[in-house]
Order: C-alpha cells, then sequence, then structure tokens
C-alpha cells in the first residue's frame, strides 16, 4: 500500500524541570513578505507536526496478523476521554452557554449581527476564570513565578479562537487559533508528560475537543450570521473551516498498524464513495459519525441549491478515484497552501514562547512558488518572488490551485478542463453529473 514518506513524530513536550519564560503573544505577520519568514520559523514547524500526529491518529487501526480493523466516528464508545480533555469539553460547554446570554439583535443584517460583540465580551470578562477551572493543575502551575504567566499567554489563543467582535466574522485563521491553544496545552504536558502510544490520546483531542469546538463555533455561525473571514468565495475549499475536512478523510483511509505511515490511496471497506457529498440522504447519515461529511452537513445548511454550484471546489475533489487515501493527503497540501502559507488568514496569528516567532534551525530551502510572488503587502501590491525555506513536514512545493497536490493549476470559470469538455468523464460512478456549463473539474479528480 502507497504511503507518505513524511516523518509524523510529536509536537514535543516542555520539561518541567527546567525554567521556562512565557511571553505575551503579539502579531508579527504584517505584510505579505512577512509570510515568507513565517514559513520558516519554529510555530510552522510546530504547526505541520501537530496537524500530522493528530490527522494520523483519526486513520483506521487495524493489528499486524490480524483482520481485526478499528475505526474511528464521532459517536464511537470506544474513543477514551482523559480528565483533561473531558474538563475542555466542559470548558466549551459553558462557552457555548454563553450564546443564550446574548440573543442576537433582531434588527436586520446579512451578515454579523451585533449582539455578537456582547458575546464576546461575555467571553473576553470571564475567560481568565474559565482557564483556572478547566486546565489542569500543573498547566496553570507552569512557570506561575515569572512575570508574565502561562494564561497571560494562552488566553490570546483561546478568545482568538471564536472569530473577530470587531469585524463580525470567523474563518481558518480563528480556527487555526484554536488548534494553537491545543498545541500550548499539549506542550505543557497538560495532556500527557510522555508519549503515549497507540494514538489514543491524540484520537480523543479530536473527537472530543475539536469536534464540539466546530460544533460550537457553527452555533455562534448560525446565531450571529457571522461573515465568513478571509474567504475565497465560491472558489474556496469552505467558507470556515479546514480542519475537519483532514481529520475526516482520514477516518476513511485504509487501516494501518502502529508501524504503517500514512496512506495515499485507497478507502475503508465500507465507507461511502467521495462523491456521496453531493447527496443529501448520505450526508445526513454520515455527518454523525464523520467529521467531513458533518462540515459538509453544515454547509448544506447554510446554504441551498446544487452542490457543485455553491461548492465547486469540494465537488472537484469529490471526483477523486484513487480514494479517501489522496483526499486526505491532499487536503494536507491544501491546507498548507490555502491556510498556513496565506497572508490574509496568518495575519492575525500571534506569536509567543510556545509558538514562536523564531526561525526554525532544521527548516530547509524550497523552491520559490507562484503563491510566494503573489503575497499583498500594505499597498496591496504583490512583491517580487522570493525563496522560502519550509519545514521538513512541508516537503512538496504548492501553486495557488483550487487542489494544490495537483502540479497543473485549475482552469478559470467557464473555461474547459485538462480532463476534457464532456461532463460524462468527469466523475467516478455513483457522482452527480453537473450541466455541462457548470464548474470545471480540478485536473486531479480522475
Amino acid at each position: 500500500m502507497p504511503q507518505i514518506s513524511l516523518p509524523v513524530g510529536h509536537l514535543s513536550i516542555l520539561d518541567r524541570s527546567k525554567s521556562h519564560t512565557f511571553v505575551k503573544p503579539t502579531k508579527r505577520i504584517h505584510e505579505g513578505h512577512d509570510v515568507a519568514q513565517f514559513l520558516t520559523s519554529r510555530s510552522y514547524g510546530d504547526i505541520g507536526i501537530f496537524v500530522l500526529q493528530l490527522n494520523m491518529a483519526m486513520c483506521p487501526s487495524k493489528t499486524p496478523g490480524s483482520d481485526r480493523v478499528e475505526i474511528w466516528q464521532l459517536d464511537s464508545n470506544a474513543i477514551i476521554q482523559s480528565e483533561p480533555v473531558r474538563k475542555l469539553q466542559e470548558l466549551l460547554q459553558k462557552i457555548d452557554a454563553f450564546i443564550d446570554e446574548a440573543p442576537p439583535d433582531p434588527g436586520p443584517r446579512r451578515f454579523g449581527n451585533v449582539s455578537f460583540r456582547k458575546w464576546y465580551e461575555i467571553l473576553e470578562s470571564r475567560v481568565q476564570d474559565l482557564l483556572h477551572t478547566y486546565l489542569p493543575s500543573e498547566v496553570i502551575a507552569f512557570g506561575a513565578t515569572d512575570e508574565v504567566s502561562v494564561l497571560d499567554e494562552l488566553t490570546p489563543y483561546l478568545l482568538g479562537a471564536f472569530g473577530s467582535s470587531q469585524r463580525l466574522d470567523y474563518g481558518t485563521g480563528h480556527e487555526l487559533s484554536f488548534l494553537a491553544f491545543l498545541g500550548c496545552i499539549w506542550k505543557l504536558g497538560g495532556f500527557t508528560n510522555d508519549l503515549v502510544q497507540g494514538r489514543s490520546l491524540e484520537r480523543s483531542i479530536v473527537v472530543s475537543i475539536i469536534e464540539p469546538y466546530l460544533r460550537v463555533v457553527r452555533r455562534l455561525i448560525l446565531t450571529y450570521t457571522l461573515e465568513p473571514a478571509g474567504s475565497h468565495g465560491v472558489w474556496g475549499l469552505d467558507d470556515h473551516s479546514f480542519l475537519p475536512y483532514i481529520f475526516g478523510s482520514s477516518q476513511y483511509c485504509p487501516a494501518i498498524t502502529e508501524a504503517d505511515a500514512m496512506p495515499v490511496e485507497g478507502f475503508l471497506p465500507g465507507s461511502p464513495n467521495p462523491g456521496d457529498i453531493a447527496k443529501k440522504d448520505v450526508v445526513d447519515q454520515e455527518r454523525q459519525h464523520n467529521m467531513y461529511f458533518s462540515a459538509v452537513g453544515f454547509i448544506n445548511d447554510v446554504k441551498t441549491g446544487p452542490f457543485w454550484e455553491h461548492s465547486p471546489i469540494l465537488f472537484d475533489i469529490s471526483g477523486v478515484r484513487s480514494g479517501w487515501g489522496k483526499i486526505n493527503k491532499g487536503m494536507i497540501k491544501m491546507y498548507n497552501a490555502e491556510v498556513l502559507s496565506k497572508f490574509p488568514v496568518v495575519q492575525h496569528f500571534p506569536f509567543g514562547s510556545l509558538f514562536s516567532w523564531d526561525q526554525d534551525p532544521n527548516a530547509t530551502a524550497a523552491m520559490t512558488t507562484a503563491h510566494s510572488s503573489s503575497q499583498p503587502n500594505s499597498s496591496g501590491a504583490g512583491r517580487a518572488p522570493q525563496a522560502t525555506t519550509r519545514a521538513p513536514w512541508a516537503n512538496t512545493a504548492t501553486n495557488v490551485t483550487a487542489a494544490p497536490w495537483t502540479a497543473t493549476s485549475r482552469p478559470p470559470p467557464g473555461q474547459a478542463s485538462m480532463m476534457g469538455s464532456d461532463p460524462s468523464t468527469w466523475r467516478s460512478p455513483g457522482r452527480s453529473i453537473p450541466p455541462p456549463d457548470g464548474p470545471t473539474k480540478a485536473p486531479w479528480a480522475k
């Protein structure tokens, strides 16, 4: 079975016996050219390692010499929750309950109900007490004698995870902030002080913390009609989220043993066809079990019309014939290109001591890409191409395409794709066919 050659390690855990100086996180990405420095920072490498670590945990498991396969569904009783995970679940429940204290303003607004600012003020006023109550005592006590406390560093990541009260929007940059919040807790030994075999801890973080977080965010979006932040519009993967597509596609990958790397093609027997995301009845059934379909289900909750019309990129991806393994690999590359490498997304990410702006000594030189030459600066113009370096996990240079794991770019809307102009050649069995003048297909969707 083909496998990714990426080294999947673990996010490092700080040694509690050594002193650590916390830093209040600050904005460091001010213009487009700052993204190149971010791509060589320790933070970039740590984010990539953490994503891959969580992604592998969601892949079905098997034991060598046995036909038994374990799958990890959202409603599974097989996923064990540790005390720190349960406490963070309770934290999210408290944050969710604040919505009832700030009902939406009845005035007519298409986007951004002003009552979201009241909700955010409630969260801001109570966040320190929440963290004291629900974070492990080991985290709270870490470096408590320093001038800057651990909570001074963690609080901006949690507050930044639920949208902007100024712009009344939410997007993948806020989702990234929550990922960093969890990464900070991991680094401080809040989940464990040892590397746990079997990936069970990482699995519980995804299913029991990240998915509940996404449910809170979706309720915020529906309640306060939050505007998509940094969205590509119809040509973006999703208006608000990206992580559920990574972890959800991993849930349907072929089963692996502890010694295996992630598969790059194939699928879990009995898993839905990728094209089933265009079938509402299948989505309604699978969204209870799978993060990918849960995210698609939310799209169906907020958008109307043919799926290929309002979500053409997801529709492109649903045509992959090499299975969920290829989709998962592609989603990771796309996350690197469309989230971590995009100025509008990462410009508000703050850097402290745990997710540091310091340069990563292990970053290696990478090719200059079309993307690196088109970052905006303060005047709105692009800059000259710059050579950048990347952390070891980002082993592919990506262009700005609908599906960055292909070497060719998606043609503009309305033009024939590289797959040909006949729509009947675009799809895999069981996939809906768009009208002949519908969206073009990504070249890898074969």
